[in-house]
C-alpha cells in the first residue's frame, strides 16, 4: 500500500486542480485525448531550468549528452541554453546539425565510429572528437593523409573507478569496452603519439565512469584520477562525462547539477588545475522533466499470485526496465491525491512475458479498464532507447509551457513502419 505518488517526482512546473494533473498549464487528461496514448509529455521550463543549471556550474564546457534523449527541438533547446552537445553516433549528429546546432558545438563519442561518421564529423568542422581507441587513432591519420583534417580531440581513459552502478551502464573499471586503460599504460601511449601525430590537435582528456550514479565520492575519485594522469601532459580540458543520477521512485534522492560540479571543481582547486573543467550531463537534464501517459487496456486478477494492468505501450518505449531491472512509479493523472492501496504489476502489450513496465506499482483500488496511468521520471532512455518491436507504432512527444502543448515528435503510423521496405 502507498500514499500519493511523491510530489517531487513529478515535473517541476505541475500543478493539481480537483486531483488532476497539469504540466506546463495543460491539463494532461486533455492531452492524453488530443495526442492519443502513449504519450510522452515533457515540461519545457524544466528542461531549460536544467540546462541553465548546468552552464551555470560548469560553463561553456557542458554538453547535453543527447543519447538520453533527442529530437530536433531538443537539441535546438539544449543550444539556445547555451550548452555543447555530446553525439554518439552519426545519426545524433545529423539531427544536431539538421536543428541548426554549429558543428563546432558539438562533441562526437563513440568506440566505434565508422569511417563515414569521422569523415562527416571532419568535413562538417565538429569542434571536439574524443577519441576511443588505437584504431581510431590510425583512421584519423588516413584520414588527414586524404586531405581530412587536423582533428581536435581529446582522449578517453578509463581510470579505474567503480561507479557502483548496474554493470550494463559501468564504464569507468579497466574491464570495459571504452576508452584507453591508465593501469597498462596504454592511455599514455595513446596520448603521446595523439599530440606528436599532425593528423590530430590535443585538446584534453575525457573520461566516463557509468550512468545513474549517485554518490558525489564517486566522480571526486575519478576527478583525481584523471587530474593525477593529465598533469603529465600540458592539456587545456579535463572532462568527466556524465552519469549523475535521479530518482526514480520514493525514498531515493540524487545530488542536483550544481553540488555534483560543486565536488568536482573541488578537486580541480585542491590540485591547482587551470584547464577548463568539462561535463556531459544527459539524464539530470530530461528524466524528471517528462511523465509517459497510457491507456489501460485490461486487468488480470490471478487470486493469491498478482494483478497484471495492461497497458497500450511497453518495452517499446521504455525497455530500462527489461535491460536493468530500473524501478518506476505509477499512478493516475486524473487522481493525483488518491492513495495508492492496491498492488499491480504493469505490463505491455507485447509478446514478451518479460514486457513488464513497473514490477510492483500502486494504484487505486477503483482503477478501470480506459483508465489513464501514468509513469513519472520517463524523460531519459525511454524515447531514445525505444524500438518498433511487433511493429508497434512509436509514440508522440509533446513540450507543455505557459499552457500551450507543442507536438515536437508526431506519432508513428503504420505507413511508417513499411517506409523503408523494397518490394
Amino acid at each position: 500500500m502507498a500514499g500519493p505518488i511523491p510530489r517531487y517526482l513529478l515535473p517541476d512546473n505541475s500543478s493539481v486542480t480537483d486531483g488532476r494533473l497539469s504540466i506546463g498549464g495543460c491539463d494532461v487528461l486533455e492531452l492524453a485525448e488530443e495526442f492519443g496514448t502513449p504519450l510522452f509529455v515533457y515540461d519545457e521550463d524544466q528542461i531549460r531550468a536544467r540546462c541553465r543549471e548546468a552552464v551555470e556550474a560548469f560553463g561553456d564546457g557542458v554538453a547535453y549528452a543527447t543519447k538520453s534523449f533527442l529530437c530536433t527541438a531538443m537539441a535546438r533547446l539544449a543550444h539556445e541554453e547555451g550548452m555543447l552537445l555530446d553525439v554518439a553516433t552519426g545519426g545524433e549528429m545529423f539531427v544536431a546539425l539538421n536543428a541548426g546546432v554549429p558543428a563546432a558545438r558539438l562533441v562526437l563519442h563513440g568506440n566505434n565510429k565508422s569511417e563515414i561518421e569521422l569523415r562527416m564529423a571532419l568535413e562538417a568542422g565538429v569542434g571536439r572528437i574524443v577519441v576511443d581507441s588505437f584504431d581510431e587513432l590510425d583512421l584519423l591519420e588516413t584520414l588527414h593523409s586524404r586531405g581530412l583534417g587536423p582533428a581536435s580531440v581529446l582522449i578517453r581513459i578509463t581510470p579505474g573507478v567503480e561507479a557502483h552502478t548496474h554493470d550494463y551502464i559501468a564504464t569507468g573499471h579497466d574491464d570495459t569496452k571504452f576508452g584507453f586503460t591508465v593501469s597498462t599504460g596504454a592511455a599514455a601511449t595513446a596520448v603521446a603519439r595523439a599530440i606528436d601525430s599532425p593528423a590530430m590537435t590535443v585538446l584534453g582528456i575525457h573520461a566516463h565512469i557509468g550512468s545513474q550514479v549517485f554518490r558525489l565520492a564517486s566522480f571526486v575519485e575519478a576527478a583525481r584520477a584523471i587530474v593525477s594522469f593529465a598533469g603529465r601532459f600540458d592539456l587545456n580540458e579535463l572532462s568527466i562525462g556524465g552519469g549523475l543520477g535521479v530518482a526514480y521512485v520514493e525514498g531515493e534522492t540524487a545530488p542536483p547539477i550544481s553540488e555534483w560540479a560543486e565536488a568536482i571543481q573541488q578537486v580541480a582547486t585542491e590540485e591547482g588545475v587551470t584547464a577548463r573543467i568539462m561535463a556531459e550531463p544527459g539524464r539530470a537534464i530530461v528524466a524528471g522533466a517528462a511523465i509517459t501517459l497510457y491507456r489501460v487496456g485490461t486487468i488480470k486478477v490471478l487470486p493469491g499470485i498478482r494483478t497484471y494492468v495492461a497497458v497500450d505501450g511497453g518495452m517499446s518505449d521504455n525497455p530500462r526496465p527489461v535491460l536493468y531491472g530500473s524501478g518506476y512509479e505509477t499512478f493516475l493523472p486524473g487522481a493525483v491525491d488518491a492513495e495508492r492501496p492496491q498492488t499491480v504489476t504493469v505490463v505491455g502489450k507485447h509478446c514478451e512475458s518479460g514486457d513488464v513496465l513497473v514490477r510492483d506499482g500502486f494504484v487505486p483500488d477503483d482503477l478501470r479498464v480506459g483508465d489513464i496511468l501514468a509513469t513519472p521520471v520517463t524523460g531519459a532512455y525511454g524515447h531514445s532507447m525505444g524500438s518498433n518491436y511487433n511493429k508497434v507504432l512509436r509514440p508522440a512527444v509533446v513540450f507543455c509551457k505557459d499552457g500551450v502543448a507543442r507536438l515536437v515528435v508526431r506519432r508513428e503510423t503504420y505507413e511508417d513502419l513499411i517506409r523503408l521496405d523494397v518490394e
